[in-house]
């Protein structure tokens, strides 16, 4: 009783709407959607780990904790944002076509009855799917910007590239914003995730510069670990494209079809490259090529068929590998994870390759692309790229200029060159390794940054 009486209370003190979750019937409410999209979300979810375990393992040995727990901290943060106002800025009542109303705060209003959204579902389980996109997103990003920022400065621009980059545009395109009104093909996230995200981990590549040690030969520290990654993230992503169906349908199966042999493709087409190129393949090239395909199918996997879903896997991968290997070497800015390589260029590419592959026989709700018949689909896609390109490389070069003037960006050089793991966590994911020289090299570093602030 007390514990209702002071649940009642901080209802009232929130000044929010009481929402009843009682167990009555729903008429539009369909059962095999509802649990097929609660189970989605909770494969959603599970690719954020998998980012963890993919990044990860990437970096060196000094900087795995550091990194891990930046994306796992995304999850935290997002978590409340996403509750606190993230979900009505993208899909509240929309304003003028740029953002939703704040008329949803704190879920408000969100309960058991559905929304125009998904009319089969409660609106809360449509809300609970779109929060797992809203917190991998961010989490790309770490890519970028891995083994050099603050962790509390991280913390802070995430919060604020969540609700004034994310959340905008995830209503742009699904939230009935403009680019949705004039035709933006989206299945899943082409544009809103992964080109917003890889956009975002370039210009914090370039506003950062160079980690220190950069120029010598960094190499994945822990393959098992990037397998890892890729096992979960190919796993969750079944959740992530087909559960956008926002159904247990027919265009679910097809999107669950076209992810996982478009992924299939991308690896092979990756590796053919990096054989060419190098006369080897490697494990962490073919797992790089999986995530490729996985991000390049992510826009097209409702509107195009499993033999077109080939073609645009096997380009995807070769064209990432570029991307991650050549563009960036002569180009020298320093993604240190190929957030930008991977996820922004696989994310163009597959946004517009939607524009050529799409057909209604696929999804009548969708449109036909080029090679249907429609050229005008491909010029929205191109619109649709560009305004999210602009919007997320503007918006986040500001975000990080207001968290760099307020707070401070980077780590110190010493504390770079010593590991993030122990210098901002005082945690080794390998503490075995840390010799009794190597923690007296840590102690001193620690103690020259504290003299110099001073």
């Amino acid at each position: 009783m007390q514990l209702t009486l002071f649940l009642s209370s901080l209802v009232a003190m929130l000044g929010v709407p009481v929402v009843s979750f009682a167990n009555t019937a729903t008429p539009n409410i369909n059962a095999g959607d509802t649990a097929w999209i609660l189970a989605s979300s909770a494969l959603v979810l599970i690719m954020t780990p998998g980012v963890a375990f993919f990044y990860g393992g990437l970096v060196r040995t000094k900087n795995v904790i550091t990194t891990m727990f930046q994306v796992f901290a995304v999850i935290l943060v997002v978590s409340i944002q996403w509750v606190f106002i993230g979900y009505s800025l993208a899909f509240g009542p929309d304003f003028h076509g740029i953002v939703g109303g704040v008329q949803w705060a704190l879920f408000s209003g969100v309960g058991a009855a559905p929304n125009s959204y998904a009319p089969t579902l409660p609106a809360t389980v449509f809300a609970i799917f779109q929060m797992m996109f809203a917190i991998i997103t961010p989490a790309l990003i770490v890519g970028g910007l891995a083994e050099r920022v603050k962790f509390s400065a991280f913390l802070v621009f995430i919060v604020l590239w969540a609700t004034l980059i994310y959340d905008p545009l995830a209503h742009w395109v699904w939230g009935g914003g403009w680019l949705e009104k004039i035709g933006v093909l989206d299945f899943a996230g082409g544009t809103v995730v992964h080109i917003s995200s890889g956009i975002a981990g370039l210009v914090a590549a370039l506003y950062l510069g160079k980690r220190a040690e950069h120029g010598t030969e960094i190499k994945a520290h822990n393959v098992p670990f990037v397998v890892l990654g890729t096992a979960l993230l190919w796993f969750g992503w079944f959740g992530f494209n087909a559960g956008s169906a926002l159904a247990a349908n027919g265009v679910s199966a097809n999107a669950f079809l076209t992810t996982n042999t478009a992924t299939a493709a991308a690896a092979l087409g990756w590796m053919l490259v990096e054989k060419l190129r190098t006369g080897h393949v490697t494990l962490v090239g073919a797992c790089a090529g999986a995530v490729a395909g996985l991000v390049a199918i992510t826009p097209a996997a409702g509107f195009v068929t499993p033999g077109a879903s080939i073609i645009l896997g096997f380009i995807g991968g070769g064209v990432c590998y570029f991307a991650s290997n050549l563009m960036k070497n002569k180009l020298g800015y320093d993604d240190a994870l190929d957030a930008f390589g991977g996820h922004g260029i696989g994310g163009i590419w597959g946004a517009f390759a939607t524009g050529l592959f799409a057909t209604t026989v696929v999804n009548s709700a969708g449109a036909n692309g080029l090679f249907a018949g429609n050229a005008v689909q491909l010029w929205h896609q191109i619109i649709g790229i560009l305004a999210t390109v602009v919007f997320s490389g503007i918006g986040s070069w500001i975000l990080l200029k207001v968290v760099d003037l307020v707070m401070g960006l980077r780590v110190t050089r010493e504390e770079e060159l010593m590991g993030l793991d122990y210098t901002l966590h005082r945690e080794s994911a390998y503490p075995e390794t840390l010799s009794t020289d190597e923690l007296a090299k840590i102690f001193k570093a620690q103690k020259s940054s504290q003299a110099a602030g001073e």
